[in-house]
């Protein structure tokens, strides 16, 4: 049974504002007596608090807000470390702030959330200061001497029974001890014959904690424990009334005596503290024992089982109380047990008044019950529990219990209290079925929250204008049930406006529209003015935009359908306008021209912007981007960037104008260096002011196009000359222009002189084309035309299309021929000449490694190997691969008598190199042999780690995937070896630098599953309980609720028997030995209550089974729930179908079938008038007329002395929403049966 919370007096007064005058005069005090009882003004509402004095009369008035503020401490502290240098794990100076120990604190950081800082000291000690919450720091404290600190181990033995007090409850005192010492402290586990406890840490946590520990121990060496087993029946002689004499001993003996409690079933004392104070409190207990054995005798008395609570009192205080005045012992019979027996204990002149009290004290309660509809009980017990906290305050020893789902409500309590409180809630349930009304609507619960409306403001509004309480049930429910309560006109209004509403919606459209996410803030506008206008022209039609993080392009319309449907051609016609006019270009335009786009006080770009219809977005003056952005409609876009580009002509072409009213000029050297493909590079400088000039002058030159690229020269740097000295602009053709040769240079008439003559000469110099010689050794000329002339073609394209020929092979000629322009051939043979010179000064070099290590030097598509030639500029050639299959040499034939058939080959060399183990480098002689240093510094090298054997196949993992994972993070092969060999080693290789990184990396793996192999260990503790399997499917509850409950809560795997297993009453428990144990005595519990059980068999109508059982098992399930009981109905074509089986605990049964009793009586007489679906019978409507005509108007809220009454004003009207205006909302908005508007 479950008790109910109490209402407030403004309900229950609300409720009663309407009675007759005798009513009233009844139900409660006089008219007088409430206006004195109404709470002035500031009572209702205190005034706010002031710094400065204040009056006298307000003093008392203010102090309802005041109260003593504490001071606020911060809980962030900052702690400093230090770690000396000898004791440093990670002591490379060069990597400090980066590297592995800056890794390591970065981890402590995310881990414990402290703030790290290091520093180091003159004496290369490392400083960490440490800032965060108190237990962050510690946690940070134990990870940095773990990881950041060299380790040190020690041992410390003391006595086997004093490791529990190291450890202390729950481990709590362990984890302290380890937090202060900054140690870890390993504790050899019980059944281990050891008393040596392990510590590991600093030299200096080490000292800290094995001094801790020896002050443990030597505490509890000064302590005794003592065992007195004394019989249940003279505890309560020993401990006294309320513990008195057991207080008194221990304070006479300073001794610490724990007595179980009664509800304990057992007779062992245990006395605690040091050894002499221990035997003083024995030396006691014994003496009051053997005095009260043989001073005191017992009577039984039957008391009625109902009773016992009442004997006993709340938390036995009425036991205490016997005990105290009488000195006699009453012991009353377990909860659990069906014996009425009561045992008075003591002296024999005592007996009797002791057993006077336990009789007055059984016979002093009663148990009432008053009958009232469950959907009363919330009126009576009004708002906050005011109307019954009246009651309760008047008559505090009564119990009032309201049972949810039941028409009655319990009082239990003394004899007249009880009847008084009978005749107050009995005259409070007449007035309130005289003028009170309910109904109840059925509503999809798809609906249900658009009938509250956002914030709840519909059903807020329907509350108040028909003043009924309306009750639609929470999502979890999923019931479509509305129950409506309140004045029977008001309920009739209310149910009428909800099935209205839910109409309405039923009739609702919801349709998404696919709008690009991008056109959101336009379509809604600045806060929110456009989406405006479509919500006033479609005020029925709810428009939903996804939150912007979703990413997402549904909008959601929701409401009568011709409504979306003009609404959604709407939207998407104001969508088709914005994709029309979202059409963008991006016009390239010289920086230096952007302001003459702009215009003086831009005048252009609006003029522009304004003819064309478009926006147009330049850079920033500081940025480096040269693109002007055009957004509008295709054709206006175009329109735009046609007008952009013709001005930039008129600013390059050949009459470039500079501004008229411009008092200097500045001249703008430009030159375009053409590339590969289309792009060209364009290279501006403002130059120095030069004299005033109203035009430039532009003169055309015509040049080979081989020339072009000397004439430019390297990065420029030909035409940069040309450029700085005379100030001229001078522009190549690109790859698109028709006129390949034509050159054009623009400036003023004296720069552009200068600049022609300049590049006259240079193009004369190119024109004056000479032949030339050079001799290049015939063992050269090879690298020159090998590739089909690559270099050739090279010193062609880089000095002016020099032409260079080699003799023919035969000829064996050194003499090669260079022809072109004189300044070219001469650039190209120097070129040449030194490339003859890295090659005469070429070597070629040998290094040995075996075949074995090629694949990995060469590394990932040979990537390794191209970086060294790029680095040392050598050649490096690998040899073939050996075939490890092909068969050896034939032995050669024996010779005899000194014959020889051909030469005597020399004998190989058995310490020669083998071919496939000798690499082949070409390069100058430095080179090379730094080349080779590179090559071996790759040579992988291998170590082996000895792992146990048994963790091999949880480090290689599934398919591979976790060896595969640590190569990959570590840059390494790990070679794990073959289950058969039963090895611990396995193999890692890799670069040397690499090695350390990975073998740290496979023991931290290794430790990870040594630590999980002992979690595994302690998980498959395992335990057998017997249980009756007939009580296996009440343990597994339904839908296996119940174990499912006790497997999650004691984190264990429960297995029950199968159909064919022998053993069918034994439940295996796996996991943890301590949450199998709970695991099992929660079983345990269960059982112990099922054979509690008795089943009884009652007669039933079977005309009344499918109202009792409900829909679906509901009103079943709901009876079951109540009474803690199990309901067997006959099944069709049984013997006897009017046969119903009531199973549970004795009580709850009897309970059970009363209600199932008075169940069958409700529904019989429904039956007879055939008014099967009416529960309830409604009070009728001439009477319900009569009642509301009786009643007065509600007062509503009432004050005294309000400000008001003083000024002769009117009191505000609290429906007003001038006197009391919404937040945001001046005015009135009109009410939508679809909910508030969003955006």
């Amino acid at each position: 049974m479950s008790s109910v919370a109490v209402l407030t007096q403004e309900t229950f007064n609300a409720h009663r504002s309407g009675l007759l005058p005798e009513q009233a005069a009844v139900a409660g005090p006089s008219a007088g007596e409430d206006e004195e009882a109404l709470p002035t003004y500031k009572e209702a509402f205190p005034p706010l608090p002031e710094k400065a004095a204040q009056p006298e009369g307000t003093q008392e008035t203010s102090s309802a807000w005041a109260s003593k503020i504490r001071p606020l401490k911060s809980s962030i502290i900052t702690q400093v470390f230090h770690v000396p240098l000898e004791e440093r794990k990670y002591k490379d100076i060069n990597q400090f702030g980066e590297g592995d120990q800056a890794k390591v604190c970065v981890d402590i950081m995310h881990k414990t959330g402290a703030h790290l800082e290091l520093s180091l000291a003159k004496d290369q000690g490392l400083s960490i200061m440490v800032s965060g919450k108190l237990d962050a720091v510690m946690k940070a404290r134990k990870e940095i001497v773990s990881r950041l600190q060299t380790q040190a181990s020690a041992s410390v033995g003391i006595p086997k029974e004093h490791h529990r007090f190291v450890i202390g409850k729950n481990g709590e005192k362990l984890q302290e001890l380890e937090l202060k010492t900054a140690t870890k402290i390993q504790i050899p586990r019980p059944d281990d014959l050891s008393n040596q406890i392990k510590i590991s840490g600093t030299k200096e946590g080490l000292e800290k904690a094995k001094h801790e520990i020896l002050l443990i121990s030597a505490e509890q060496d000064k302590r005794a424990v003592e065992r007195v087993n004394i019989e249940k029946a003279y505890h309560p002689f020993i401990t006294g009334a309320y513990n008195k004499l057991v207080g008194e001993m221990m304070q006479e003996t300073g001794a610490r005596i724990n007595v179980p409690p009664q509800s304990v079933n057992k007779t062992e004392i245990v006395i605690t503290g040091e050894k002499e104070q221990v035997a003083l409190a024995v030396t006691k207990i014994k003496k009051v024992y053997e005095d009260k054995k043989k001073n005191t005798t017992t009577i039984a008395v039957e008391v009625k089982k109902s009773q016992h609570k009442y004997v006993i009192g709340p938390k036995g205080n009425t036991l205490q109380e016997i005990l105290d005045r009488t000195g006699v012992s009453v012991e009353i019979p377990p909860s659990d047990s069906s014996s009425e027996t009561v045992i008075l204990r003591g002296e024999p002149d005592r007996l009797g008044q002791a057993l006077t009290e336990v009789y007055a004290k059984a016979n002093s309660y009663t148990v009432s019950s008053v009958s009232a509809p469950s959907w009363l009980h919330r009126f009576i017990i009004g708002k906050k529990g005011q109307n019954l906290a009246k009651i309760t305050q008047q008559m505090p020893k009564v119990h009032i219990e309201f049972t949810e789902g039941e028409d009655k409500i319990t009082l239990e309590g003394p004899i007249k209290d009880v009847q008084m409180v009978q005749g107050q809630i009995e005259a409070m349930v007449t007035d309130l079925v005289s003028r009170m009304d309910y109904a109840e609507i059925s509503v999809d619960p798809k609906f249900h929250r658009h009938l509250i409306g956002k914030g709840g403001v519909n059903i807020n509004r329907i509350k108040e204008v028909h003043k009924v309480t309306v009750r639609i049930p929470p999502d979890n429910e999923k019931s479509n049930l509305i129950r409506i309560e309140g004045d029977p006109q008001g309920v009739q209004e209310a149910k009428k406006e909800l099935l209205e509403l839910a109409s309405r919606m039923e009739n609702e459209r919801t349709k998404d529209l696919i709008i690009e996410q991008r056109f959101h803030r336009a379509i809604i506008g600045q806060k929110g003015e456009k989406i405006k206008e479509v919500r006033d022209k479609f005020p029925e039609v709810i428009i939903n935009f996804p939150d912007p993080a979703q990413k997402s392009d549904i909008v959601q319309l929701r409401g009568p359908r011709t409504e979306v449907e003009k609404c959604s051609k709407f939207m998407n016609k104001i969508v088709a306008e914005m994709v029309e006019n979202s059409y963008s270009v991006s016009v390239p335009i010289f920086k230096q021209f952007h302001r003459n786009i702009i215009g003086k006080g831009g005048s252009n770009i609006k003029k522009i912007r304004e003819e064309t219809n478009t926006k147009i977005d330049l850079p920033a003056e500081n940025s480096n981007s040269e693109m002007i952005v055009i957004t509008g409609k295709k054709a206006n876009c175009e329109a735009a960037r046609t007008r952009i580009l013709a001005i930039q002509k008129d600013l390059v072409g050949t009459h470039f104008s500079m501004s008229k009213k411009a008092k200097s000029s500045f001249c703008i050297s430009t030159f375009i260096i053409p590339l590969s493909g289309s792009s060209c590079i364009s290279v501006g400088k403002r130059l120095e002011q030069r004299p005033y000039q109203t035009k430039s002058h532009t003169v055309e030159l015509h040049a080979k196009p081989e020339y072009h690229k000397f004439l430019i020269g390297k990065g420029g740097g030909n035409i940069r000359k040309v450029r700085d000295s005379t100030g001229a602009r001078i522009i190549f053709p690109t790859p698109e222009d028709k006129d390949q040769e034509l050159i054009t240079v623009v400036g003023t008439e004296e720069a552009v002189r200068d600049a022609q003559k300049e590049l006259e000469e240079l193009i004369k110099s190119l024109d004056n084309v000479v032949e030339d010689t050079m001799n290049v050794d015939p063992k050269h000329h090879r690298y020159f035309v090998a590739r089909r002339g690559q270099v050739l073609r090279d010193l062609a394209d880089e000095y002016g299309g020099v032409m260079v020929s080699f003799p023919r092979t035969a000829s064996q000629s050194d003499k090669v021929t260079l022809k072109g322009a004189k300044e070219c051939v001469e650039a190209a043979k120097k070129r040449m000449q030194e490339i003859v010179e890295d090659l005469e000064a070429q070597v070629t070099m040998e290094c040995v490694i075996p075949q074995k290590f090629h694949r990995s030097i060469m590394g990932p598509k040979g990537s390794r190997i191209q970086q060294i030639t790029r680095d040392h500029n050598v050649q490096i050639k690998f040899p073939e691969r050996e075939d490890p299959q092909a068969a050896p040499p034939a032995e050669a034939p024996v010779q005899e008598n000194g014959e020889a058939d051909g030469e005597v080959k020399e004998p190989v060399d058995p310490n020669a190199p083998k071919k496939c183990d000798v690499i082949i480098i070409s390069g100058r002689k430095e080179r090379c042999e730094a080349a080779i240093e590179a090559l071996k510094a790759l040579v992988p090298v291998t170590i082996e780690v000895e792992v146990p054997f048994e963790l091999h196949r949880y480090i290689i993992g599934q398919k591979g995937s976790g060896i595969r994972k640590m190569m990959e993070d570590f840059e390494v092969n790990i070679q794990v070896p073959a289950p058969e060999q039963q090895s611990d080693k396995i193999a890692i290789t890799g670069l040397a630098s690499l090695l350390d990184r990975a073998k740290e990396g496979l023991l931290e793996r290794v430790k990870e599953l040594q630590a999980e192999q002992e979690d595994r260990a302690l998980r498959s503790f395992k335990l057998t309980i017997t249980v009756d399997p007939k009580y296996h499917p009440k343990i597994i509850g339904r839908k296996g609720a119940i174990i499912t409950n006790i497997r999650t809560e004691h984190d264990v795997n429960i297995q029950f028997p199968e159909k064919n297993d022998e053993n069918q009453d034994q439940i295996t428990i796996t996991g943890y030995e301590h949450k199998a144990i709970a695991a099992r005595d929660a079983i345990q519990a269960i059982v112990d209550e099922l054979e509690e059980m008795i089943s009884e068999d009652i007669t039933l109508d079977s005309r009344v089974h499918a109202r009792i059982i409900g829909a679906r098992g509901k009103g079943i399930r709901k009876i079951m729930d109540e009474f803690k009981v199990d309901l067997r109905f006959p099944q069709s074509g049984a013997a006897d179908p009017n046969l119903v089986t009531v199973t549970g605990r004795p009580e709850l049964v009897d309970e059970a079938i009363d209600h199932l009793l008075n169940l069958e009586e409700e529904y019989m007489a429904d039956v007879v008038e055939n008014e099967a679906k009416m529960a309830y019978m409604r009070p009728s409507g001439s009477s319900a007329a009569a009642a509301d005509e009786q009643r007065g108007p509600s007062k509503g809220f009432v004050v005294r002395e309000a400000p008001w009454a003083t000024a002769n004003e009117k009191a505000p009207d609290m429906s007003s929403s001038e006197d009391f205006p919404s937040f945001g909302a001046p005015v009135a908005t009109k009410a939508s049966p679809w909910g508030p508007k969003r955006f």
